[in-house]
C-alpha cells in the first residue's frame, strides 16, 4: 500500500478526530436551490491573494462570496468543543475534516438563495472534499480558477498578513505546514478537475490588478 497523503503532509490527527468525514445530504429542494447559480471555486495556497480577487469579483458581478477560511476562524473562535478541536486543527496548519467543511460551505450557499453565483474560496483542499461536493450539491462548479504563486512569496504575503490581522493561524511554522499540505494534497484535485476541463490557471506573482483582470475574463466567458 502507498502512504496516504494526509499522513505524509503531517495530518495523522485528523484519523483520531471525531469530526465528520462527510456532509450532510441535501434535500431535493436545497439541490434545486443551487442547480442554476455560478458556482466558482478559486484555489491557491495561503496568501496566494483569492480572498482580494474573490471579493473584488464579488463586488463587480453581484456574486457572493464564501470564504472557507474565515469561515473556519469563525468557527474556531467559538468556546464549543467544535470550535476548539478546529482551532487546535489550524493551529498546526492541518486540514479540518471533510464534513465540517462541506456542512460550512453548503450551509452558506443556502443562506443565500437569491445569489446569481458563488465564488468559493479556499475549496477544495484535497480529492475527498470535491467529489464529496458534487455528491452533496448534486453538480461540479462551472470553473476551477487556480492562482499560482511561489512558496516564497507566499510565506512572506502570509507572515505580513498575520502582522496585520493579528491572525494566530499566520504564524511561520503553521504558515509553511499548511504549504507542504497544500502542495501535498492539491495534486490530485487539480488532476481531477483538469480531466472535467475546469481548471484555469492564473500567475498570481503580477500586481493584484492584473491578476484581477484575468479572472474578470474567465468570469465573463461563463456568462
Amino acid at each position: 500500500m502507498g502512504r496516504d497523503p494526509r499522513r505524509a503532509a503531517g495530518g495523522m490527527g485528523l484519523w483520531t478526530s471525531k469530526l465528520p468525514q462527510k456532509g450532510r445530504a441535501l434535500r431535493p429542494q436545497e439541490k434545486d436551490i443551487l442547480r442554476s447559480p455560478l458556482i466558482i471555486f478559486m484555489m491557491g495556497g495561503p496568501a496566494c491573494g483569492k480572498g482580494t480577487q474573490c471579493k473584488n469579483m464579488a463586488t463587480k458581478y453581484g456574486l457572493c462570496h464564501v470564504g472557507l477560511g474565515q469561515l473556519l476562524r469563525q468557527e474556531a473562535q467559538r468556546s464549543t468543543r467544535r470550535g476548539r478541536k478546529i482551532h487546535d486543527i489550524m493551529l498546526q496548519g492541518l486540514l479540518v475534516p471533510t464534513g465540517i467543511i462541506l456542512d460550512m460551505i453548503s450551509n452558506a450557499m443556502l443562506s443565500h438563495p437569491e445569489s446569481r453565483g458563488f465564488l468559493i474560496n479556499g475549496f477544495p483542499r484535497e480529492l475527498r472534499q470535491a467529489k464529496e461536493f458534487e455528491r452533496i450539491v448534486g453538480r461540479a462548479p462551472d470553473v476551477v480558477i487556480v492562482l499560482d504563486c511561489s512558496m516564497e512569496t507566499m510565506v512572506r504575503r502570509a507572515l505580513r498578513r498575520g502582522r496585520l490581522e493579528h491572525r494566530a493561524d499566520d504564524c511561520e511554522p503553521a504558515i509553511r505546514q499548511r504549504l507542504e499540505t497544500y502542495y501535498t494534497l492539491c495534486e490530485p484535485v487539480l488532476t481531477f478537475y483538469q480531466q472535467k476541463n475546469l481548471l484555469c490557471n492564473i500567475l498570481a506573482e503580477a500586481a493584484p490588478e492584473n491578476i484581477f483582470a484575468k479572472c474578470c475574463s474567465v468570469v465573463e466567458s461563463l456568462q
